[in-house]
């Protein structure tokens, strides 16, 4: 009989990727995904830790799943991914009745630590860096090392037919200072670009229309392998791989997104006109304390080489308010950058101390509620300048490809721009998941557009 297995995913991209492979681990050992994780024979919470509020809602998690814990005692409880790359031993501490614990690099080890779970009682434990690359407390000085073939090789269970995520580049050589990602996923560990290509490969002739490069900074990909093929390099490579239409790329760091990565995108039309760059801050002085590497005259003269060479690009980011120090004329900038830049979208959120960062030791840790207050303002201001964004597009026509159903109506398909614009379209006789429309933008909110099929598209 055919377990259950429900899977609760935390985080970004990279998480959700991490999740396809824990997948299909488990599938090969006989489970099967379910949506509710009553009734599962095995719950796993794959965490995120870039947030402390993501990390609470895992707690808060594991307390609810007692309950199902004693209605089914043979119930297994595991916890992968960054907070149990940071926390190890603790969660099994505050919550003894979970099974086991794998970290980011660890999960090959889920047949192992099932394994060793049948004869003991407490929690397995796995978070030791498989690559040597894990970051100890206070410390910086680790040289990064290969990207693991083990982990390349693992079975993945996608989870859509036709886009598929492509881990290029795992953990962060940056330390900005507010980050815990150097310390849960280790330094900077590019992997073969021919590993990457042989993978495409493969989800081309499985039916696969559209990839995305995963890494916490795609940009710097290859740097750890001597440059011999950069990012730039490896679109051109993808970009030749027959049937895949369309090619996406996250997230990438203001510091190392360069001109060469500049003309790539102009000049290789099935690479997507998007790019999410994260600006952190408007402010010289705060984006120096988070150590960003770069200043905000220095991003802006980026996006506006980026939006010479290609004028539809869509450009989001990321803005953190009530980061330690920040005053009130900093915060200003800020609001004065987004203005200024005019993003398709923002990713915003509020400062929260992090363990192991050096920011979580500085003076002027800004109160919660003036993080709040100033963090309710940028998404006031986005959120007019998203709608009139959108509105512009109307009567435009663009190329998407068909993902599914709306999740809200079941009368709509849903697809994407190449902007990463999400775009309804009413269900029509002939069309399906996979396919390219050519499609004329009729109306717009901020969050989504509507539109009408003009013909078959040709990719974007």
């Amino acid at each position: 009989m055919t377990k259950q297995l429900f899977i609760k995913t935390f985080g970004c991209q990279m998480n959700e990727h991490d999740t396809e492979k824990i997948a299909g681990i488990l599938s090969n050992m006989g489970y099967s995904l379910t949506d509710s994780p009553d009734g599962a024979d095995m719950i796993i919470l794959n965490t995120c830790s870039v947030r402390e509020k993501a990390e609470y809602k895992c707690y808060s998690d594991l307390g609810r799943l007692l309950e199902l814990k004693k209605k089914n005692p043979d119930l297994v409880i595991g916890v992968g991914g960054c907070v149990a790359q940071q926390e190890g031993e603790r969660i099994v501490q505050k919550a003894p009745y979970v099974d086991m614990v794998f970290g980011t690099d660890n999960i090959p080890d889920i047949p192992r630590l099932l394994e060793k779970k049948k004869g003991q009682r407490k929690g397995a434990v796995s978070t030791e860096r498989r690559r040597k690359g894990l970051v100890p407390q206070g410390g910086t000085d680790l040289k990064s090392v290969p990207f693991p073939s083990e982990v390349s090789s693992l079975p993945i269970m996608r989870n859509h037919p036709v886009k598929a995520y492509v881990n290029i580049v795992d953990g962060c050589d940056k330390f900005c200072t507010y980050c815990v990602v150097p310390h849960t996923r280790g330094r900077e560990r590019s992997r073969q670009p021919e590993d990457i290509c042989r993978e495409i490969e493969g989800l081309a002739s499985a039916g696969y229309k559209e990839v995305t490069l995963l890494g916490q900074n795609v940009d710097s990909y290859g740097k750890d392998t001597g440059g011999h093929v950069d990012l730039a390099e490896l679109l051109h490579r993808i970009h030749g791989i027959s049937g895949i239409m369309s090619i996406r790329f996250v997230t990438s760091h203001p510091a190392d997104f360069s001109d060469n990565l500049i003309n790539s995108m102009k000049r290789l039309p099935r690479v997507c006109e998007h790019l999410h760059l994260p600006l952190q801050s408007g402010s010289d002085a705060i984006l120096e304390r988070m150590k960003r590497n770069y200043t905000y005259p220095e991003y802006r003269d980026k996006i506006r080489r980026l939006r010479e060479a290609i004028p539809d690009v869509a450009v989001t980011t990321d803005i953190i308010t009530g980061f330690p120090g920040e005053s009130e004329e900093d915060f200003d900038k800020t609001l004065d950058a987004i203005e200024e830049i005019q993003y398709d979208n923002i990713f915003a959120f509020k400062y929260s101390r992090r363990p192991y960062t050096a920011a979580r030791l500085y003076d002027g840790q800004v109160p919660r509620e003036v993080s709040e207050e100033r963090l309710s303002r940028v998404l006031e201001i986005q959120k007019r300048i998203t709608l009139t964004k959108n509105q512009a597009c109307i009567g435009r026509e663009c190329d998407i490809l068909i993902e599914g159903e709306s999740k809200k109506d079941k009368k709509k398909l849903t697809g994407r721009t190449g902007g990463n614009k999400i775009v309804h379209i009413p269900v029509e006789e002939g069309i399906s998941v996979g396919d390219f429309l050519r499609v004329r933008i009729t109306s717009a909110t901020h969050a989504s557009l509507k539109g009408e099929v003009v013909r078959q598209g040709d990719g974007l």
